[in-house]
C-alpha cells in the first residue's frame, strides 16, 4: 500500500494552521493521572543502590567541641559516615559568596545544619543512624530576626542602596505624610517532591548525577568542585520535578554534592531522599521582610516622596539573598511612577536556615509595601483605594514624563490603565463595593471587604548574563522530531510549549514532537529555570534550531520540486512547495537520502539589558507582565476566621503560547500567593528551631480555601518585545494577585469602626492576625470617642 503524498491544499488550511496561541495538555498530564509520570524516586535503582541520610545540628549558633559518631557507624546497615575532612573537594554549595559549607567544619549556624552524611543499606536504617550522634557544643548567641541583624549591624551582603530625586525634601514639602512600618512573613516552598538526588560511578572517575534540580549546570559545577574533577566528568540529569517553585534552584546543591561525594568513595550507587521535616529544617525559605516606610501625599492620594528600607532574613549565609534584595528594590514601584525615592534593603545574617529563591525571587516583597502605603493613604483620605491606585499609575507616554521607573528603565508597554478598567467593570466592581459597605452596615459580626489590586512584573534574571539558552533538535526519518533544551519541567508546561514552539515551526502537528530529559551532556552551560524566563529563552533557542532545520529542507524542497524559496509553507504535516504539498516525513526521508543535515542546535540571547549594581540603575527587564485580581472576602469578627467569596483575575499573558496551561498557571500562582500572605506562618522557638516542620503545623491552602466563584481570564495584548511569539511570561507575575485578598481582609476589619481608622496588619493574616487587628481597630475608634 503506498501513501499519496503529492497533493494540493487550499490556501486557507495552512493560513489558519498553528500549533502555539492554542490550547493543548500538558505534555505530561496522562502520565500524571495514571501515576506513570518518573520522578528521581521512582528511577529503578541500579544494583547495589545504597540510601544516605543527614545528620543535622541541634543549635542555632554553636563550635562543635567534640562529636562522636561510633553509635552512629555501629548502627545497624550503616556502611559508611563522612564528615567535613572527607569531601575530597571545595566544601562549599554557595551559588554567589563562597559562605555555604556543605557540611559544617566546626561552626554550626542555624538548627537543622548538616553536619555528618551516614550511608546505609537502607533509607530507614540510615534515617535512624543519624540521630544516634553524640555530639558536645559550645553555644553562642544567637541572631534570630531581622531586626536583631539590623541592631546589630549583621549582613551577608553589603547594604542596597537606589535613590532618585531628593526624597527627604520632597517629602518635608509634601501636604500629608505618613510614617509606619510592616512585617510579612516567608514562605515555605512545599514542593511535593521533597529534595533529592541519585548519583551514580560511571567510569573514569565519571558521575552520573539524576537530581530534582531547577538548576543543573549549578549541580554540575558544585559537584565537579566538591569532588575536585572537571565539569566534564559529571552529569547532571532531571526529566521533571515534583514542584520546584525557587526551591530546588541553589539549595538542590547540597543533596547533589553529599550523594556524589558518598558514591566517589564507595564507587557504589548513593540516593540522598530528604523526608519533610528534614527538607524543612535544612533548607531555605521565601525572604520575611521587615519594613520602615515613610511617605509624602497630595490632597488627590497622588505620592510625592517615598524612603522605605527593607531587611531580609537572609538566613546565615548570602546564598540569592542579594538578588532577591535586588528584585525587591527594583519592585518596590510595582504599577506606580515614583519621582522622588529612597529605598535601601539590608540582607540581615540571622541563625536560621539561608533563605533562597521563591517564585517571585523579592518582586512580591517589594511590590506588597507600596500597595501597604497606597491602602494607608486611601483611608486617610476617605476615598476608595482604587482612585488612589489609578492616580498614581505610571504614564502610558513621554509628554506625561511619568514612565521611567525608580532604577531608569523606560516603561514602553504600559497597560496597566486599560487591563484595571477591563477587570473594574468585568467584576462590577462598584456595585460589588457598594453592596459590601451595605451589608456591613447592617451585620455587626460577619463583615466583608472587597479589594481590587494590579500588578506589574519585570521580566529577565536581574544577572544580565543569565539571560541566554541552547537547545537541540533532531528530527528522524520517520518524520518524529526530538527537543531537548537547558529548562527544567517542574509542572509548569515548559516541555509542553517548547515542543508546540518547535511543531509549529516545522509545520507538523504536536504528537511529532518529544521532549527529552535535561541534561547537562546535552545543552551545556545553561541558566537556571527560574525569573519567569524559562520559555521566553528556551523556546527562542528551540525556535532557532528548528528553524534551521526548516530553512534546509525548504531549501531542499525547492531545489527537489521547483519554486520559489520564499514561498515555500510548513503547515499541515506538510511542505507546501510549487503548488505542491508533501509530507513532512516524505521530504525528511528524501534529504537524509540527500544527505541533508537533520539535527540543529538553537542559541538565544535576550538583547537589550544592562545593569549597574553599584548604582541599582539600568535596563534589567526585558519587558513587563501585568494583572490586576479582585477578591472578596467575609471575616468573623470573633475569631479572625474569613472565607475567599469570589475572585476575579485578569492576566496579561501577550499573545498566549497555550492559554490552558497560562490560566492553571495564574490560578495556582493566586492561590500560593494567597496561602503565603494568609496561612502559611513559619516560627521559630526561642533557640531557634523552626517548629512549623511539616503539614501539621504549617498550612498551605487547601480546596476548601479556594473560592467557590473563581474567574480568570487573560488580559488580550501582544509583546512589545520580540518575545517568543510575542507571549508573556506566566510563571511568577501572578503571584502578586492575591494582595487583593490580603486587603480586602484589611477592608473587612477597618468597617469594624466605619473605614476610620488603618488596621495594623502584618503578613500572613492567619486568623489570630486578623482578631488581634480586630482588636487594636476597637481600641482605636474607643480612644477617640
Amino acid at each position: 500500500m503506498t501513501t499519496q503524498t503529492h497533493t494540493t491544499l487550499p490556501d486557507k488550511l495552512t493560513q489558519n494552521w498553528a500549533e502555539v496561541g492554542v490550547s493543548r495538555p500538558h505534555e505530561s498530564a496522562v502520565l500524571h493521572v495514571l501515576g506513570e509520570a518518573t520522578y528521581t524516586d521512582d528511577i529503578a535503582e541500579v544494583h547495589g543502590t545504597l540510601h544516605a541520610a543527614l545528620g543535622l545540628s541541634s543549635k542555632a549558633h554553636a563550635n562543635i567541641l567534640s562529636m562522636d559518631l561510633a553509635e552512629v557507624k555501629n548502627s545497624p546497615g550503616v556502611v559508611a559516615v563522612y564528615t567535613a575532612k572527607d569531601i575530597p573537594g571545595t566544601n562549599d554549595c554557595g551559588p554567589i559568596v563562597h559562605d555555604d559549607p556543605i557540611l559544617s567544619e566546626g561552626l554550626v549556624e542555624y538548627v537543622g545544619q548538616p553536619i555528618f552524611v551516614v550511608v546505609a543499606d537502607s533509607h530507614d536504617n540510615a534515617r535512624r543512624a543519624a540521630r544516634k550522634a553524640d555530639i558536645v557544643y559550645q553555644e553562642l548567641p544567637a541572631t534570630l530576626t531581622p531586626q536583631e541583624a539590623k541592631n546589630a549591624q549583621s549582613f551577608v551582603v553589603p547594604p542596597m542602596r537606589l535613590q532618585r530625586g531628593d526624597a527627604q525634601q520632597a517629602l518635608e514639602k509634601s501636604p500629608h505624610r505618613i510614617k509606619g512600618e510592616l512585617f510579612v512573613g516567608g514562605q515555605e516552598q512545599f514542593y511535593l517532591e521533597g529534595q533529592i538526588s541519585y548519583a551514580i560511578p560511571k567510569e573514569g572517575n565519571g558521575m552520573l548525577v539524576l537530581c530534582s534540580t531547577q538548576h543543573p549546570t549549578e549541580m554540575q559545577h558544585v559537584v565537579a568542585h566538591a569532588l575536585n574533577l572537571p565539569s566534564h566528568n559529571i552529569m547532571v540529569e532531571c526529566r521533571r520535578m515534583g514542584g520546584g517553585f525557587g526551591g530546588k534552584e541553589s539549595q538542590s546543591a547540597l543533596w547533589a554534592a553529599l550523594a556524589a561525594i558518598s558514591a566517589a568513595h564507595l564507587k557504589r550507587p548513593v540516593k540522598l531522599r530528604a523526608d519533610r521535616d528534614d527538607d524543612m529544617l535544612v533548607t531555605g525559605k521565601r525572604h520575611c521582610f521587615q519594613y520602615d516606610y515613610e511617605v509624602g501625599y497630595d490632597d488627590t492620594g497622588r505620592m510625592i516622596a517615598a524612603k522605605v528600607e527593607m531587611v531580609l532574613r537572609a538566613g546565615f549565609s548570602a546564598d540569592l539573598s542579594a538578588p532577591v534584595a535586588t528584585r525587591a528594590v527594583c519592585h518596590v514601584d510595582n504599577t506606580y511612577y515614583l519621582a522622588d525615592v529612597d529605598i535601601i534593603a539590608l540582607c540581615g545574617k540571622t541563625n536560621t536556615q539561608s533563605n533562597t529563591a521563591f517564585r517571585g525571587f523579592g518582586g512580591p516583597q517589594g511590590a506588597i509595601a507600596i500597595e501597604y502605603i497606597i491602602d494607608e493613604i486611601a483611608r486617610n483620605l476617605g476615598k476608595d483605594a482604587l482612585d488612589i491606585r489609578k492616580i498614581n499609575f505610571y504614564g502610558r507616554n513621554d509628554s506625561e514624563g511619568r514612565n521611567v521607573t525608580q532604577y531608569g528603565q523606560k516603561v514602553v508597554d504600559n497597560v496597566i490603565h486599560e487591563l484595571v478598567a477591563e477587570l473594574e467593570a468585568s467584576s462590577d466592581y462598584r456595585a460589588r463595593r457598594a453592596a459590601v459597605q451595605s451589608f456591613n452596615a447592617s451585620s455587626p459580626v460577619l463583615k466583608k471587604g472587597l479589594a481590587l489590586t494590579p500588578v506589574k512584573f519585570g521580566i529577565a534574571f536581574n544577572v544580565t548574563h543569565f539571560n541566554q539558552a541552547g537547545a537541540l533538535v533532531h528530527v528522524y526519518t520517520d518524520g518524529s522530531v526530538l527537543v531537548n533544551h537547558g529548562g527544567t519541567e517542574m509542572g509548569q508546561g515548559i516541555n509542553t510549549k517548547v515542543c508546540q514552539v518547535v511543531a509549529h515551526e516545522l509545520g507538523i502537528c504536536l504528537h511529532l514532537v518529544r521532549a527529552t530529559a535535561t541534561d547537562t551532556s546535552k545543552v551545556a552551560n545553561t541558566s537556571a529555570t527560574a525569573a519567569s524566563t524559562g520559555a521566553d529563552l528556551n523556546g527562542k533557542a528551540a525556535q532557532a534550531a528548528a528553524h534551521t532545520i526548516r530553512q534546509r529542507l525548504a531549501e531542499f524542497a525547492v531545489k527537489t520540486y521547483g519554486g520559489d524559496l520564499a514561498l515555500v509553507q510548513f503547515a499541515n504535516d506538510h511542505i507546501h512547495v510549487n503548488h505542491q504539498a508533501i509530507a513532512f516525513a516524505e521530504l525528511v526521508r528524501k534529504a537524509y537520502l540527500a544527505r541533508v543535515q537533520l539535527w540543529s542546535d538553537g542559541f538565544y540571547a535576550t538583547p537589550g539589558l544592562h545593569w549597574d549594581p553599584k548604582t541599582m540603575c539600568g535596563n534589567p527587564f526585558s519587558y513587563f507582565a501585568y494583572g490586576a485580581s479582585v477578591s472578596e472576602v467575609i471575616v468573623d469578627t470573633l475569631t479572625g476566621e474569613w472565607k475567599l467569596l469570589r475572585a476575579d483575575a485578569l492576566y496579561d499573558a501577550g499573545q498566549s503560547l497555550n492559554p490552558a496551561i497560562d490560566i492553571g498557571q495564574v490560578e495556582g500562582a493566586f492561590i500560593q500567593g494567597m496561602g503565603w500572605l494568609t496561612t502559611e506562618e513559619l516560627w521559630w522557638n526561642k533557640d531557634g528551631k523552626l517548629m512549623t516542620h511539616a503539614p501539621s503545623t504549617y498550612k498551605i491552602p487547601a480546596i476548601s480555601d479556594c473560592p467557590d466563584d473563581f474567574r480568570v481570564k487573560l488580559f488580550n495584548n501582544h509583546n512589545v518585545q520580540d518575545s517568543i511569539h510575542r507571549s508573556k511570561a506566566v510563571g511568577e507575575p501572578p503571584l502578586l494577585l492575591p494582595f487583593s485578598v490580603f486587603f480586602a481582609i484589611r477592608d473587612a476589619v477597618a468597617s469594624v469602626a466605619n473605614y476610620k481608622f488603618n488596621p495594623p496588619l502584618n503578613s500572613p493574616a492567619t486568623c489570630e492576625a486578623i482578631l488581634h487587628s480586630i482588636e487594636a481597630v476597637n481600641a482605636m475608634a474607643d480612644a477617640h470617642e
